[in-house]
């Protein structure tokens, strides 16, 4: 990306770029995009133009790679064909498993047990914590904000570390390594006929691909199912692909195989996606393969727990041994009849720090993607809808600290009675003149009023801020509408009060998002 590269820098190499993105975040496929033009200014030669996969497409990515990969590889093979002698490895044979297995039996050693350190680590680390080795955390408390009868379960869930050496800043955001719950945990084991407190050694089987780091040698089968398969996961194609290898009944096989095909990709979706079956689910659905699938090959059916990310919703000035996240509990109905639950928010909001003092999650801090400004004078205008709010708690408790107003926040829920999180506190920041605060309540009149509504009223005051005072603009909060409609607004507002056409109001939105006086954080 440096821009005193020679324009043929890379003008020998071919190249092709698969973007992987989410086209219901605003600056989609960003990356691969900046990576796929850049090449070519600098003299690479395309060997197809770019593949944009959309996690948001009802196929998946899948739907732009299958085809892109087909031709990518006939591509290849005619620049490189193989040596005589060599072929391409048939669709039909069973790969190798990523690892070999070995199951200790009562004569071996098991005492040579090798933790890795995110299980052995903890307040006496000199690291800081990271997805390595994260801070075994205890939780401190775990307190349900939302009415009992509301329909979300939202918790401000009190992380401790004491002991440790985090340090965070606003916009940061905490990583959680998730658990899955036991009552999965015990179907999945009892279904595949496993000894949940049988132990084993993983070795290598292939130089590339190194061993996961996060799995103690010797493990036990319950602490694998427990903490590193992704049990409740949406299998993804290939699971179908090596289960249809793997599979002996013919009719499974043939659907398995169905299931693996590009011509099948919709019956799949309609399966498997739409309603969000878990692999569980799916292992259960073919029941003559599912409980014979050998167990070297669960690490090739079935990906990793993934860590979860947190926008951290306090300051360290206020409490430095604590930190805190604002967590909705994902939990909706599908046409299978099970609700479909959150794998990370299940777990925590299940967890009672009174009853269950010993429990430990493995947390570290990342950089957010917010940027707040580094002087205090700019005023900073937030737009954080629901859960959208926890970045903005951290910030405006850090500066509530440090004695600086100049703080606008636009919050958005259902009901005033029901979701208006952390009320109590913002009141006080009202009070002491540290906060202007604007709310929208959608459900409690007759017609629905969302953050952008309150911010066309204050249009006039917005144009003064940003325009004449250099306001920094951020929003935080769920991908779907919001954004676009909170854009839309201050555009308005930009037209109106600042008198310019449309156009020059989209370049003024554009010259404040270069200077990053204009903010987005979403997720979907």
């Amino acid at each position: 990306m440096r821009k005193n590269l020679p324009g043929n820098s890379l003008s020998t190499v071919k190249y092709g770029t698969i973007a992987l993105g989410d086209s219901s975040y605003q600056k989609y496929n960003v990356v691969g995009k900046k990576i796929f033009k850049r090449f070519e200014q600098l003299g690479a030669t395309a060997v197809l133009p770019i593949c944009l996969g959309d996690d948001q497409h009802e196929l998946g990515p899948d739907s732009a790679i299958d085809p892109w990969l087909t031709s990518f590889w006939d591509k290849a093979l005619k620049m490189f064909p193989l040596p005589p002698g060599k072929f391409v490895i048939s669709a039909d044979v069973l790969p190798p498993p990523k690892y070999k297995v070995q199951f200790l039996s009562d004569n071996d050693d098991k005492n040579k047990m090798t933790c890795p350190p995110s299980f052995s680590g903890g307040s006496d680390t000199k690291e800081v914590p990271s997805q390595k080795c994260p801070y075994l955390s205890k939780m401190l408390s775990n307190q349900r904000l939302t009415a009992d009868d509301h329909w979300q379960d939202v918790r401000l869930i009190t992380f401790d570390l004491s002991g440790c050496n985090i340090k965070y800043s606003p916009g940061d955001v905490l990583m959680v390594q998730p658990r899955n719950m036991t009552d999965v945990v015990e179907e999945f084991i009892q279904y595949l006929n496993l000894d949940p407190n049988k132990q084993f050694v993983l070795k290598e089987n292939d130089p590339d691909v190194p061993l996961p780091n996060n799995l103690p040698q010797p493990c036990t089968v319950r602490h694998l199912v427990e903490n590193y398969f992704d049990i409740a996961g949406v299998p993804r194609r290939y699971f179908f692909e090596l289960m249809h290898l793997l599979a002996k009944d013919n009719l499974e096989k043939e659907k398995l195989g169905e299931f693996a095909t590009a011509e099948g990709q919709q019956e799949l979706y309609s399966y498997c996606n739409r309603p969000r079956r878990t692999t569980l689910e799916v292992l259960q659905d073919f029941p003559h393969t599912g409980p014979m699938v050998p167990f070297e090959y669960l690490f090739d059916l079935i990906p990793p727990l993934l860590p979860r990310a947190f926008s951290i919703a306090s300051s360290q000035l206020v409490n430095p041994s604590q930190v805190q996240i604002l967590m909705a509990v994902v939990e909706y109905k599908t046409i299978i009849k099970k609700p479909r639950r959150g794998v990370c928010s299940t777990w925590l909001a299940s967890v009672d720090p009174q009853d269950e003092p010993d429990i430990r999650i493995p947390i570290w801090v990342k950089r957010g993607t917010i940027a707040f400004p580094q002087k205090d004078d700019p005023p900073v205008i937030m737009i954080g809808p629901g859960t959208g709010v926890a970045p903005f708690r951290n910030y405006i408790q850090d500066r509530v600290m440090r004695n600086v107003g100049g703080n606008y926040l636009f919050f958005g829920c259902r009901n005033e009675a029901k979701d208006f999180y952390c009320a109590k506190e913002w009141q006080e920041y009202v009070n002491r003149s540290f906060l202007q605060l604007f709310t929208a309540f959608s459900r409690d009149q007759e017609d629905n009023v969302y953050v952008h509504h309150r911010m066309l009223e204050q249009k006039k005051l917005l144009w003064e801020l940003i325009d004449k005072k250099g306001a920094y603009v951020y929003i935080a909060g769920n991908a779907k509408q919001m954004p676009d409609d909170v854009k839309g607004a201050l555009k308005t507002a930009i037209m109106v009060e600042g008198a310019m056409s449309e156009d020059k109001a989209e370049q003024y939105i554009r010259q404040m998002e270069k200077t990053r006086h204009y903010q987005v954080e979403t997720w979907s």
